[in-house]
């Protein structure tokens, strides 16, 4: 094992404990996954960084991982530890931060999966390694990290205009823009040995999320996975949200004046704990 790599070893067996823990149990998936209603009503802010550490399945954990083992073996040497844990968790954050302003007005959007912090670091690399070429995972195929960010970016649009799949390609370019700037407030000098590479990324991707914040309604929102989104206010989702709570809290308390305190199973004494705190 590398010394210089040891945050990169450390991440990945963090988020191989924690999938496989939500893999095992819904509920756990459930509680720290990356869900709108429950990070906007509920101020579940944790949700925002836990979501992260959260995968689907095994090959969804597995591609994570190896991309982020092939990117960050580098990037952590040539920054060091600490600049290399702000980049990723930046990545992170603000992939995550992006998918929420975009999908603010559904409410039942959810996601999970390190990949904004992934992209974080890709971007890193392609900015701070001018020359840097990209290989294509089982293909023997390698592009100019200029070509391979500029492509990645116009995909990423592509998938948050068109929304043909469940991919979270908001997180994927969010992670990746801010990761690639983290990088560079700690290596400016990158602008300059590398600027064609940065304004090619940035440019379409600037332009995109200006259009976005301006012009919200040329998105494409429904898909196949996420249908028929009704765009209520914050006020009537968090009033929907209490609704519902409520009702649940009720028969919470109905099962207990008819069975019992013990009859209670672990996620509904949560729930009812929760509630009697006001979270």
């Amino acid at each position: 094992m590398q010394p210089t790599a040891i945050i990169t070893y450390v991440l990945i067996i963090i988020n191989v404990i924690v999938s496989i823990k939500g893999f095992k149990e819904s509920s756990f998936l459930d509680q720290y996954s990356f869900r709108v209603d429950e990070v906007l009503v509920k101020k579940q802010y944790y949700r925002m960084v836990t979501a992260g550490f959260l995968h689907v399945g095994w090959m969804h954990l597995i591609l994570n991982m190896i991309v982020l083992y092939l990117f960050s073996i580098s990037v952590e040497a040539y920054m060091g530890s600490l600049p290399f844990v702000v980049v990723y968790f930046a990545g992170l954050i603000g992939g995550n931060l992006l998918a929420l302003f975009i999908h603010r007005m559904h409410g039942d959007y959810s996601a999970v999966g390190a990949s904004g912090a992934v992209c974080g670091i890709i971007f890193a690399s392609i900015a701070l390694f001018p020359g840097l070429h990209v290989g294509m995972l089982l293909l023997p195929l390698r592009v100019p990290g200029w070509l391979f960010g500029l492509l990645y970016i116009a995909y990423s649009i592509y998938g948050i205009r068109s929304q043909i799949d469940n991919i979270g390609h908001e997180a994927h370019l969010g992670g990746a823009l801010v990761g690639m700037y983290t990088a560079i407030a700690f290596h400016p000098h990158a602008v300059l040995s590398n600027f064609v590479t940065i304004a090619v990324i940035t440019g379409p991707a600037i332009l995109f999320i200006y259009v976005i914040v301006t012009r919200p309604h040329v998105l494409f929102v429904d898909n196949f996975y996420f249908k028929q989104h009704h765009n209520a206010t914050l006020d009537d989702r968090y009033n929907l949200a209490k609704r519902i709570e409520q009702n649940e809290v009720d028969v919470i308390l109905e099962k207990i004046h008819q069975k019992g305190i013990n009859s209670l199973s672990k996620v509904e004494k949560d729930k009812l704990d929760n509630y009697s705190r006001g979270r």
